[in-house]
């Protein structure tokens, strides 16, 4: 039978957070970022099973808050590589063509269940899901002289956000096809779907302002008032 599976992506090295730690390990509150996220994903009620995909110097460590969290849906701890597609690749290859991966970034402590609700529900429908909130800056785009050369209608935008989920079999053969690519470069998995299988449409789910990615450390402080928030 098919699984619905978590997948943590915690392979960030940190540096250019500036710290030594990956920040996805750093503390708030006495717990660990990743921590507060995989949480989440436990207490899901459609979340079969849980993968993370950390930096292989890490597994140990990792190995360890499973055991002092007592999670019993986190069943792989994988080991990602270089670049964060090194990591998606890991999951990928770790299921099976009919399961559903929910990829996450583990730095986005504060998901909040409705979000995980409609990702799930929308993989009953679709085969790649994105999740977005809508863009409330206006966006320029500038030429190589850095004048601007287009401003895109703003009410078509979104920020990208996480969950990006999938299908396994759509997701694997999306990389299949980039990987032959020479020229072959991506940020995120929803980008690569869309763009070696561009007939396959990718749903956006209504994503939250509070679901933060610690990227600044300005971010810090963003965050430990959204958890402070919740636990109260």
């Amino acid at each position: 039978m098919s699984k619905v599976v978590g997948v943590i992506l915690a392979g960030g090295s940190g540096l250019r957070f500036g710290t030594e730690k990956p920040k996805q390990f750093m503390e708030i509150g006495g717990r660990t970022i990743i921590e507060y996220t995989i949480d989440v994903f436990e207490r899901h009620h459609g979340i079969d099973e849980i993968a993370i995909v950390t930096r292989e110097d890490y597994t140990q460590f990792v190995q360890h808050l499973i055991e002092r969290n007592s999670w019993d849906k986190t069943k792989k701890v994988l080991a990602g590589g270089k670049e964060r597609y090194h990591s998606s690749l890991a999951a990928i290859q770790a299921y099976s063509d009919d399961d559903l991966l929910i990829f996450h970034d583990a730095v986005r402590p504060l998901i909040s269940l409705r979000i995980l609700d409609d990702c799930i529900k929308a993989l009953e429908k679709y085969n790649a899901v994105d999740v977005a909130v809508k863009t409330v800056d206006t966006i320029i785009q500038v030429d190589e002289n850095e004048c601007i050369s287009a401003v895109p209608p703003r009410p078509m935008l979104r920020n990208g956000q996480t969950p990006q989920c999938f299908r396994c079999s759509t997701i694997k053969h999306a990389y299949e096809i980039a990987l032959r690519d020479p020229s072959f470069k991506t940020t995120d998995d929803c980008g690569v779907v869309f763009k070696y299988l561009p007939e396959e449409p990718v749903f956006v789910v209504p994503g939250e302002y509070s679901n933060v990615k610690l990227t600044n450390q300005e971010d810090i402080t963003i965050i430990e008032h959204y958890l402070s928030v919740f636990k109260n």
